[in-house]
């Protein structure tokens, strides 16, 4: 069989509409939206309500973790916009979301990502797709277990968890032979992103059902330019499948 397998699409639905093209199964592993592209600043939703200039200040501040003054600049922009910020990011991610699963192959295994707005996936979803988040699937003779979402940080993106919320979801999937996240387990070289010069958050949980448990393969994304894109833990192949938005192209798993 062979899956192929996405994360980190960031609103690049032209690649998403080929991504499944020669597979058994495809699956994506979240974060369908693009809200600010640090690569290039005119792109995304921030850009395209307050224009390049204020993005490159609002990422500029974060990029030196100057996370306060980024909350307030941003805070001021979004007080400026009629009805406040919210109407205003729900059209913006409600058109992104339209775009995406209309280029979302099907059939497909979908969990979530740290940017993702899960509430706001239901209208969109077309036949094939099934959304797992603390779940699990069979395929080839194998069961696939699925954790969506983030843990809680500075930047407070829309899907972040509690420690003990996140930890429940692994624990629910029992032993898996391929456990899909979308973050990484919490080891080092994982979660270093060498571009943006810092460390995201992986999950302690997810280290701890590999060290139990010994699946086949962990797969997950959201380190974009990681120090190590996939060690061994034990008998288990830790595996970041990239950055789609950048490379366009999935990672093909045959089992």
């Amino acid at each position: 069989m062979r899956i192929h397998v996405v994360s980190d699409v960031h609103g690049r639905a032209e690649a998403l509409r080929h991504a499944a093209d020669g597979a058994d199964v495809f699956v994506c592993l979240g974060d369908l939206i693009l809200f600010i592209d640090y690569s290039d600043h005119a792109q995304g939703i921030f850009a395209d309500l307050f224009g390049q200039e204020n993005a490159d200040r609002f990422i500029a501040l974060r990029t030196r973790k100057r996370f306060e003054e980024a909350r307030q600049f941003s805070q001021g922009l979004w007080a400026g916009l009629d009805g406040g910020a919210w109407p205003h990011i729900e059209r913006a991610v409600d058109r992104q979301y339209a775009e995406l699963f209309a280029a979302m192959p099907s059939p497909a295994l979908l969990t979530y990502g740290n940017v993702d707005v899960p509430r706001m996936w239901g209208p969109h979803l077309r036949p094939g797709h099934r959304v797992l988040d603390g779940q699990t699937a069979e395929l080839g003779g194998l069961t696939f277990g699925f954790v969506g979402g983030g843990l809680r940080t500075e930047y407070r993106t829309p899907y972040e968890l509690d420690e003990e919320d996140y930890a429940a979801k692994v624990e629910a999937l029992g032993a898996v032979d391929v456990l899909c996240c979308h973050i990484p387990p919490a080891v080092p070289e994982l979660l270093y992103d060498t571009v943006a010069r810092r460390f995201e958050r992986g999950s302690e949980a997810v280290l701890e059902a590999i060290l139990r448990t010994q699946p086949k393969y962990v797969l997950f994304g959201h380190v974009h330019q990681p120090l190590a894109r996939r060690i061994r833990i034990g008998r288990t192949e830790c595996v970041n499948v990239g950055h789609f938005r950048a490379s366009g192209v999935p990672y093909v798993l045959s089992v």
